[in-house]
């Protein structure tokens, strides 16, 4: 008999407060570094959303200190385009 057991992994999920300090569940999508960089970066998606038919992805820099993990916003418009090129490649890549 065949082992029909598919390879699905769990999906990593993070808890971000809002503004109000109400956590919020995210699915990590993706994580990458960026050339030339030791930055580290992840792609995010909530997993509740208010609008179904709009698919928000976030972006953040963070840093992991064990199981510690930090988030920073990307505020510098130069490092946005660097992130945004870098994951459409990426997707771009798992696409194919």
């Amino acid at each position: 008999m065949a082992n029909n057991e598919q390879n699905y992994e769990e999906p990593e999920i993070i808890y971000i407060p809002d503004e109000d300090g109400n956590e919020e569940e995210f699915e990590v999508i993706m994580k990458f570094e960026v050339d030339d960089s030791d930055a580290k970066y992840m792609m995010v998606v909530p997993l509740i959303s208010e609008n179904e038919d709009e698919d928000e992805v976030y972006a953040f820099r963070y840093t992991e200190d064990g199981d510690d993990l930090q988030l920073y916003t990307i505020d510098d418009e130069e490092e946005w385009a660097i992130v945004e090129e870098t994951f459409n490649t990426l997707l771009g890549e798992l696409e194919d």
